[in-house]
């Protein structure tokens, strides 16, 4: 019986990438690196190898097991205001329409209508559903009657990366629980 670590297919062993602070560069997307990229950075000598995966590679003289948790050898510092983005708007409203709390059919919004001279910036663009969107029409909230539930501000990279912790990826290796922390109280 083979053991599944053993078994799995090297596209399917991602690398978690840690800042030289040992914090991950991302939460959402979680920031990984696919295997070849990871062992590539290895021999450029960038990344020190944290964990590993049982999955190795081989080479005609060479055998490593795939790095599953490395982290940079130099600090990358991150930028202050991240992109604006439709993924980051979702991000920023925490994937949930400002107008009515659905997370279903997620559009975006110009609060001051473009038509209105409303420009397309983070202070003036909230996620709406498509619902509340046509209800809204070419409208101000005020005259179409609807009230945002949080008023659109332009967010910090360290603000999207604390809502992106409440949304952890469908899967996790083992060897990264150490390094994420996913809104987990730590014990005294």
């Amino acid at each position: 019986m083979y053991h599944p670590e053993r078994i799995r297919h090297p596209d399917n062993c991602p690398s978690l990438v840690l800042n030289a602070d040992y914090t991950p560069l991302s939460y959402y997307p979680l920031s990984l690196w696919p295997w070849q990229t990871a062992i590539k950075a290895v021999f450029l000598d960038r990344v020190d190898i944290i964990s590993s995966y049982d999955r190795e590679v081989h080479s005609p003289s060479f055998n490593m097991k795939i790095p599953s948790v490395i982290a940079l050898k130099q600090y990358v510092r991150p930028s202050e205001y991240p992109a604006f983005t439709r993924f980051n708007l979702f991000l920023r409203d925490r994937f949930a329409c400002q107008y009515c709390g659905t997370s279903s059919d997620l559009t975006f919004d110009h609060v001051v209508p473009r038509r209105a001279g409303g420009r397309t910036t983070w202070e003036n663009v909230a996620t709406a559903c498509a619902p509340c969107n046509l209800r809204k029409g070419g409208r101000t909230p005020r005259e179409a009657g609807m009230k945002l539930h949080v008023q659109p501000i332009r967010p910090t990279t360290w603000q999207l990366q604390d809502h992106g912790r409440a949304f952890p990826p469908n899967y996790l290796h083992d060897s990264w629980r150490d390094w994420l922390y996913w809104d987990v109280e730590l014990l005294a």
